[in-house]
């Protein structure tokens, strides 16, 4: 049976047992995001003020984000496009494209959803986006429901060791 790829797009999906105002905030937040997917996360707001650590995104914030075992120069700045707060947030990602995650219930789990919608300005590269960046949101949603769950960080944060599936 062959499988039949649509290139434009991918939805990843995670079961996690914690409340979907920590899952929210755990993206929407500096604390957050740094206690399981990246080195440092800073948001300003359209007002070019730098937002607070456990201060919540909004529509219009820009970000500056770096992880892990790459160097400064490795980063990404974009724009978060929508943010109601509690379980909807929209992001610009690698090569212009969109990323967007919904925390929500579904047949009494709490489900953290992440689609990712690659960029037409990248269409030479969208095979490109949709492996490695696949490969990427698979390991972190899954350190994601590590670290809400039991407090285990599976993240590589020695420089020295490159090429692994956890950095």
């Amino acid at each position: 049976m062959s499988q039949v790829y649509d290139w434009e797009q991918f939805v990843k999906r995670v079961t996690i047992k914690a409340p979907q105002q920590e899952i929210f905030d755990a993206w929407a937040t500096q604390a957050g995001l740094e206690s399981w997917f990246l080195r440092k996360a800073e948001f300003t707001d359209r007002h070019k003020k730098r937002r607070e650590r456990h201060s919540r995104v909004e529509a219009g914030d820009t970000y500056l984000w770096l992880w892990f075992g790459y160097p400064d120069s490795m980063n990404e700045q974009h724009t978060i496009l929508e943010s109601n707060g509690k379980d909807h947030l929209k992001f610009r990602f690698s090569g212009g494209c969109l990323v967007t995650v919904t925390v929500k219930s579904e047949q009494g789990e709490t489900i953290c959803e992440l689609a990712q919608e690659m960029s037409p300005a990248e269409a030479g590269k969208r095979q490109m986006f949709y492996i490695e960046c696949g490969k990427g949101w698979t390991f972190y949603l899954a350190n994601l429901k590590s670290v809400l769950e039991g407090g285990l960080d599976l993240r590589n944060k020695n420089p020295s060791i490159q090429s692994v599936i956890n950095a």
